[in-house]
């Protein structure tokens, strides 16, 4: 009886969220979703789900940091939720007042090994990384099933990537595939003279019309949409490097209520298996296990990560040095 009183108890208080959210009728989420469709899909069922209003900004990593520093440091406090990686998160509790600690989310509970959240900030969904190549361009024997296959001289001049240098995906690739694979690695694949570009989602298009027969890092959830196209996403035997995404509440959050309304409503197994069919790796368990038979290699797929933000200076400079 006492366990059904709790409850009866905790849905109670949380009624109360979702009503003072409802009266606060809107929600602004910093993200770096880069227009993703199952991002938006997500908005558009809180949307309609709780009448609630969400207003996204949409920015790169560096750019969204520069925002939300700006923002803060002129106590200009506009924005409500952030979607960023839990380095970011690490380095805004260093540098900076910028986030303030949660309150509970119920949903907390469904997240699967080893993701777990912390005092300010809870995991959302991991997005790994693999190879994208031209099933025209590149022979079957040619597959590359290690990163090391990069490094053969084929394909030298012949690889798109993300830009190396800069925070952001390219950056998390070199600095986990050097403590994963070795400094060689970094060494040999900077001599294979990689085209750098920063327009991610266009880059996979570049692939696809064959002007590239092979691009890193492949976000796998960015390939989804390419069904049709003689592109296909390996995901190497040594594993995918990832970023972890993460919810935190902005200071001074202008609609709290909504916020964690919002965050609430990211873990719910219908989100999250969004995601999981999108191709990318889910917090939630059941997502995982319900994910479409095309989704599961990339729902579960095999990790290689974190990146930790003491090592970032270093992997930067070092990524630098590489590429000039």
């Amino acid at each position: 009886m006492a366990i059904s009183g709790a409850s009866a108890a905790d849905d109670a208080a949380w009624n109360k969220v979702v009503d003072a959210a409802k009266k606060e009728g809107k929600v602004v989420v910093y993200n770096m979703a880069l227009g993703a469709p199952y991002f938006n899909a997500v908005l558009k069922s809180f949307e309609q789900k709780y009448g609630i209003a969400v207003e996204s900004l949409d920015l790169r990593a560096s750019e969204l940091t520069e925002r939300i520093r700006t923002e803060q440091a002129a106590n200009r406090f506009l924005g409500d939720v952030e979607i960023v990686t839990t380095t970011m998160i690490e380095e805004q509790l260093q540098n900076g007042d910028f986030i303030q600690k949660l309150p509970e989310i119920p949903n907390a509970a469904k997240l699967r090994p080893p993701f777990k959240a912390s005092d300010y900030s809870i995991p959302a969904y991991v997005q790994p990384m693999g190879i994208l190549i031209n099933t025209r361009l590149v022979k079957d024997g040619d597959v590359p099933t290690s990163w090391n296959d990069l490094t053969d001289p084929k394909w030298k001049g012949k690889i798109l990537s993300d830009d190396m240098r800069p925070l952001g995906s390219g950056n998390t690739l070199f600095a986990l595939l050097e403590k994963q694979m070795g400094p060689e690695f970094n060494r040999k694949l900077a001599e294979q003279k990689p085209v750098f570009s920063r327009d991610m989602r266009n880059d996979a298009r570049r692939v696809a019309r064959g002007e590239y027969p092979i691009y890193i890092p492949q976000v796998f959830a960015f390939a989804s949409d390419l069904k049709g196209l003689p592109v296909k996403v390996v995901i190497p035997k040594e594993g995918a490097p990832f970023a972890e995404m993460d919810l935190a509440m902005l200071k001074n959050a202008p609609h709290p209520n909504a916020a964690r309304l919002f965050m609430q409503h990211f873990l719910d197994v219908d989100s999250q298996l969004l995601y999981a069919n999108a191709w990318m790796l889910p917090v939630v368990e059941e997502a995982a296990k319900r994910a479409n038979a095309e989704a599961q290699p990339f729902a579960n797929a095999k990790l290689i990560g974190p990146t930790k933000l003491s090592e970032r200076p270093a992997m930067m400079d070092l990524a630098k040095k590489l590429y000039p």
